[in-house]
């Protein structure tokens, strides 16, 4: 379904990333994956390259400075002779109480989950029009849909991030480039995990109390995550562009 389509996606080195990576490339495309840990980087390539036989480029880099984000378009691109898909993902910022965030931790926050995306789209979609389509996709959280508390930077920035890209969504659309927001919740990743130990409780008792809350009766997978980013940036969900999409099943409960 993505046979030779170009890719990059970043926070690849583990999570939803990593599933995305693998899964486009077991879809037949080549993908750059991106990082700030090199060493897990590495293996991440090394591992989906054994899983798919795909070509996989590992380019480490820090999606909160600009120099990083531009650098990391420019080797992808050079390294794989165009762009097609892009799939902005990174980590989340810290949890806590919404009055103890200082300006640095805000600051922080937009520069992680906001100016990252807006500085790769600026980078990626000249590269995308010059080859008359493609696809981007940003991955947010559930907690910009339906606030949580101790989530308020995420909430914030991501919040921001849904804006800019439905605008971004209409001014792409005359150039084939659709451009769509996936909202996962509760994923099984190392970032809940997090989730669970500040709660201060049995994490355990904990995953079986989210557990109760969704109505699919299970913990989403990065797998889950992953299938919907595939449709989207393949000829299948082209017509597709400017949502919202929550992956959480069944857990989001306002009807929109």
């Amino acid at each position: 379904m993505l046979k030779d389509r170009l890719a990059i996606v970043g926070g690849a080195s583990m999570g939803i990333g990593y599933g995305i990576a693998r899964t486009l490339a077991g879809e037949g495309a080549k993908v750059a994956i991106s990082a700030r840990r090199e060493p897990a980087l590495r293996e991440a390539a090394d591992r989906i390259k054994a899983d798919t036989g795909a070509e996989v480029l590992p380019i480490q880099a820090d999606c909160r400075r600009a120099e990083d984000c531009k650098r990391l378009v420019e080797t992808a691109v050079s390294a794989l002779g165009g762009l097609d898909i892009l799939v902005n993902n990174d980590g989340a910022p810290p949890l806590g109480d919404i009055l103890t965030f200082d300006d640095a931790a805000w600051h922080n926050a937009i520069e992680q989950n906001f100016m990252y995306v807006v500085r790769m789209v600026r980078e990626a979609a000249p590269h995308m029009r010059a080859r008359h389509g493609g696809g981007i996709v940003n991955i947010s959280a559930l907690s910009a849909l339906q606030p949580f508390a101790g989530f308020a930077l995420s909430v914030a920035s991501w919040g921001g991030v849904i804006g800019y890209a439905k605008t971004l969504s209409i001014e792409l659309a005359p150039f084939g480039i659709n451009v769509n927001t996936i909202c996962p919740g509760y994923i099984d990743t190392t970032r809940l995990e997090k989730v669970f130990s500040a709660g201060g409780s049995d994490s355990e008792k904990m995953r079986a109390e989210l557990t109760s809350q969704i109505p699919m009766g299970r913990i989403g997978s990065v797998d889950d995550v992953a299938a919907l980013v595939a449709l989207l940036v393949s000829a299948r969900g082209n017509y597709i562009t400017g949502t919202t999409i929550q992956v959480d099943g069944g857990l989001l409960r306002h009807v929109r």
